[in-house]
């Protein structure tokens, strides 16, 4: 099953008082495994940068100024996810900005019936905990040093291995495919000063047998003699 984990970095919190989105990411995974395929791509808001939200992700409207528009990066991001089932932290978030985008562009919503909501699973499995991804990550063991500020890509991949783990999980050492990016697989074989044990005798001894047969002999009515 493919499944598009995404999230998005935006100019403020409400779409509808001008806001825009500045940054999307999404990795894609089949059966829970990321593929190592992914989308991302920063956009310029054309508009300024508000200082609350360049606290939060970083980027400046200095650095934003001069990548690409919207409607320049949407058929590219559009053919990425495909039809397949849209996964992110607080979905009706990023699912708003988006459409709002789309709707911007001339160009067809997305149904919120695609998405996934990671902070609703969350909230059921783990009632009265902190469900920030932050939070998750600490709560599954899962690595955060790469993290400084909130970033999509980065944020995308963090939430997939939240999200494997709130779908079951799986056994550390068990993916199938390396997440970006991609690199060497380290392998460590048992060392080799490990000390070996003898091989232990599970025979029975003669006493053993022989109270063994006093056993049998002594039950009653047993089937093997009908």
């Amino acid at each position: 099953m493919r499944e598009i984990v995404f999230d998005t970095e935006t100019t403020g919190i409400m779409p509808g008082d001008g806001h825009r989105i500045v940054e999307i990411g999404a990795v894609e995974m089949i059966n829970r495994v990321m593929t190592g395929r992914f989308f991302h791509t920063y956009v310029d808001p054309c508009r300024p940068m508000p200082r609350d939200a360049q606290n939060v992700h970083g980027l400046s409207s200095d650095f934003l100024s001069g990548q690409p528009v919207f409607e320049m990066i949407i058929d590219g991001f559009l053919a990425f996810i495909g039809d397949s089932p849209l996964v992110a932290h607080n979905a009706a978030f990023d699912m708003e900005f988006l459409n709002w985008e789309l709707k911007r562009a001339s160009m067809p919503i997305i149904p919120h019936a695609r998405a996934i909501d990671t902070l609703e699973m969350s909230r059921k499995l783990h009632p009265g905990a902190k469900h920030t991804l932050d939070a998750l990550c600490n709560r599954y063991g899962i690595d955060l040093s790469g993290r400084v500020k909130h970033g999509a890509l980065v944020d995308a991949e963090l939430l997939a291995r939240v999200y494997v783990e709130l779908t079951g999980g799986r056994q550390i050492g068990f993916d199938l495919v390396e997440t970006l990016p991609a690199g060497p697989v380290a392998f460590s074989p048992v060392p080799a000063t490990r000390e070996v044990r003898a091989a232990r005798d599970f025979s029975a001894s003669d006493a053993e047998l022989l109270r063994h047969a006093e056993f049998v002999a002594g039950l009653k009515d047993p089937l093997w003699r009908t």
